[in-house]
């Protein structure tokens, strides 16, 4: 495998991840806002630290990719 089709298959990789994060996130914010007056407050401030935590990981993992774009481009 050359070098270009490594880092073209981890791009894909991290558009894979890259998904998952913001759907997890979407899914945990409609979670938040449906169940704001009946969870416990213990409950929906562990929710925040998650979204916090995985709004983290999406600008890591974005970074990466624009990183290997960047690598992508040098090549």
């Amino acid at each position: 495998m050359s070098r270009n089709e490594k880092i073209k298959e981890q791009i894909g990789w991290l558009k894979v991840v890259f998904g998952l994060l913001v759907a997890t996130v979407i899914s945990l914010i409609g979670w938040m806002a449906t169940h704001y007056h009946d969870a416990e407050p213990t409950i929906m401030i562990v929710a925040m630290v998650v979204v916090l935590s995985l709004v983290y990981g999406i600008a890591v993992v974005n970074v990466k990719a624009f990183n290997k774009i960047d690598e992508l481009e040098d090549l």
